[in-house]
């Protein structure tokens, strides 16, 4: 199936971590929809634009320390 021409969806997990996956798959538990959806490249373009930091999202939160006093994360 990936020899014809395959229409792919940007996915995004808990941890803010970005993949590209055939649209025809069901998605891997975990991942959901980003929003976009064409071509391999146009897909590639999209994820490189929005995922700057390549640090799973609890990791980066752990990083930047706790919370100010009196303000939830």
């Amino acid at each position: 199936m990936f020899g014809e021409a395959v229409t792919w969806t940007v996915v995004v997990n808990d941890e803010a971590q970005y993949s590209v996956w055939p649209q025809w798959r069901e998605l891997p538990p975990g991942w959901s929809g980003e929003g976009t959806v064409g071509d391999l490249e146009q897909c590639v373009a999209r994820i490189e634009q929005v995922w700057q930091d390549l640090r799973p999202a609890g990791l980066r939160d752990r990083l930047a320390g706790p919370p100010p006093a009196g303000e939830a994360r």
